[in-house]
């Protein structure tokens, strides 16, 4: 059984070229399906339940099926299986031991994934996004200040605590892991909706979020010690899918992530994504904390599930310095970079403050308890500073509302492209480190209201927008997107892909990849792959990987030796 993890950081010679960089290595490992035994049909399985049929499958294995309610009924019939949770799109299946093998071989099957765990990712935030003017607006201007109201943000995390800067604005409370409350045990939920939407309530309070307008749904998916269930996570979202309407939601927050074990398009917690982009409610998603080795080394290919999904607004951390001005910002180095594995899409799509965010403690929550050493004040005042891409996440999700009060038909897409273009590039790294950029909510306010956006101050800096907008695999095909400026350019189609600038092309189809500036060199088809630079070589096949430098070392194989 696979578990979903918080991506929580409780401790906290790239070079930039351009818009497209091959920064040192990355990582990119290639699924193979499960051939089927003598032409016998075999569903495609997540990578966890490809291992526990090698290994035997000795124990009861909990699988998450995708269909209707009367193919689950017909399925559990035909095998015996237990019915351990219904969902709207499906059901949690308890297979006996010996019995998984014989289920991917129905011919009723086409898919099945793990019931993965998952958990939680885990103010100097709100002024270097800008998001302290967006609030005030300018009156000088004409131009109206927002602060998310009117806009619901659903959390799916591990609960609300009904705190002073939140109270009266969680409008909905659902537990979904079985404990029959939805009061936030770990700490993690209260922290990451803090972020988002808290609200001072004193003039000595600095405690408040980048919509503090904003009102909260409380989606409980994970317990006291901050894991959860991918099946809880879908569940979630398709209940808020099934309210939007009656609690105006348009933007949902996962501060958690698990494994990728398979392509988006066959993982359950990504389908759910995908249905709540085209019900119209932008998800944005933690791109995970593993971004580094243990020593301290740089990797690639990092990025947790459901971040890999295409219609996940996907979120990576990057170190303030705890100062609001942006010319001592970095990535943070536990910040997980693409691209994602499987599907090879380039991940993050923006980065945003993620280090040491001083926010709201839920009383007696496991993480107050266990970790004093983090929390600063006494009384009313205490306050506790996490770090990781959990807490960059709800600074987009912030951000999104903002942007979608008063503009309630605003498509997902559209807030992308915001987001992006108005992007800051960051110093040193490219695309598969800090996506389009750090967000600049000020410069997306601009090119919302004006349709262009020029030079913008942050904490009194001025900040220039990179002008970058990019989508990966099905976005390509739902909305395709062109957009670039002078010096950098983006178009392609489902079919075709093209960007670049004077010293960074990258071009290809489907089938063939091809990027690379004088430095880094990438090409490829589905079966071969090489890129590399002096110091980063990266080549292999379906079967065999291996790449590294000095400094950033990756190998294995598709078995993930």
């Amino acid at each position: 059984m696979n578990v979903v993890s918080r991506h929580l950081v409780l401790s906290p010679r790239v070079a930039r070229l351009g818009v497209v960089s091959l920064l040192g290595a990355a990582v990119l490992v290639l699924g193979t399906s499960e051939a089927g035994a003598q032409g016998r049909h075999r569903a495609r399985l997540s990578e966890d339940l490809r291992q526990r049929l090698r290994g035997g499958d000795a124990g009861t294995t909990s699988v998450i099926f995708t269909g209707s309610q009367a193919r689950v009924d017909e399925l559990v019939a035909r095998h015996g299986l237990r019915i351990k949770k219904r969902l709207r799109s499906g059901a949690v299946l308890e297979v006996p031991a010996y019995r998984l093998d014989t289920v991917t071989t129905d011919p009723a099957v086409d898919q099945l994934s793990g019931n993965h765990v998952v958990g939680a990712q885990l103010t100097t935030a709100v002024q270097a996004i800008g998001a302290d003017q967006v609030q005030a607006g300018a009156a000088s201007l004409n131009v109206p200040g927002v602060t998310g109201t009117g806009v619901g943000i659903a959390v799916i995390d591990s609960g609300i605590a009904n705190v002073p800067q939140l109270r009266g604005r969680i409008v909905a409370s659902v537990d979904f892991t079985g404990s029959a409350t939805a009061r936030d045990e770990h700490g993690h939920g209260t922290h990451v909706a803090g972020i988002a939407a808290a609200n001072a309530v004193t003039r000595t309070d600095d405690t408040t979020g980048v919509a503090p307008g904003a009102h909260l749904v409380n989606l409980k998916v994970l317990d006291g010690r901050g894991r959860g269930y991918a099946a809880d996570v879908v569940e979630a979202i398709d209940w808020a899918i099934e309210h939007k309407r009656q609690f105006r939601i348009g933007v949902i927050n996962l501060s958690l992530g698990g494994p990728v074990l398979q392509a988006a398009a066959d993982d359950p917690l990504c389908q759910a994504v995908e249905r709540a982009y085209r019900a119209g409610i932008v998800v944005v998603v933690a791109a995970g904390n593993f971004g580094k080795l243990p020593d301290g080394r740089s990797v690639y290919g990092g990025i947790t599930s459901p971040g890999n999904s295409p219609f996940a607004l996907t979120v990576g951390a990057v170190n303030t310095k705890a100062t609001p001005w942006r010319s001592d910002d970095e990535l943070a180095s536990y910040s997980s970079k693409g691209p994602t594995l499987y599907d090879h899409l380039i991940k993050p799509d923006v980065v945003a403050p993620g280090n040491k965010i001083r926010g709201l403690i839920a009383p007696g929550s496991t993480i107050a308890r266990e970790h004093p050493e983090l929390i600063t004040g006494t009384g009313r005042d205490a306050r506790i500073e996490l770090s990781g891409t959990s807490m960059a996440t709800p600074v987009v999700s912030g951000a999104v509302a903002a942007l979608l009060e008063g503009k309630r038909r605003m498509t997902p897409g559209a807030v992308r492209i915001l987001l992006q273009y108005s992007a800051e590039p960051l110093k040193g790294e490219g695309l598969f480190a800090a996506g389009a950029g750090s967000l600049n909510l000020t410069a997306a306010r601009q090119l919302q209201l004006r349709g262009a956006v020029a030079e913008t101050q942050v904490a009194g800096n001025a900040v220039r927008a990179g002008q970058v907008v990019f989508a990966s695999g099905a976005l390509w095909q739902a909305e395709n997107i062109l957009w670039g400026s002078n010096e950098n350019i983006l178009w392609g189609s489902a079919q075709n892909i093209l960007w670049g600038s004077d010293e960074n092309i990258l071009w290809g189809s489907t089938s063939n990849i091809l990027w690379g500036s004088d430095e880094n060199i990438l090409w490829g088809s589905d079966e071969n792959i090489l890129w590399g630079s002096d110091e980063n070589i990266l080549w292999g096949s379906d079967e065999n990987i291996l790449w590294g430098s000095d400094e950033n070392i990756l190998w294995g194989s598709v078995q993930g030796d």
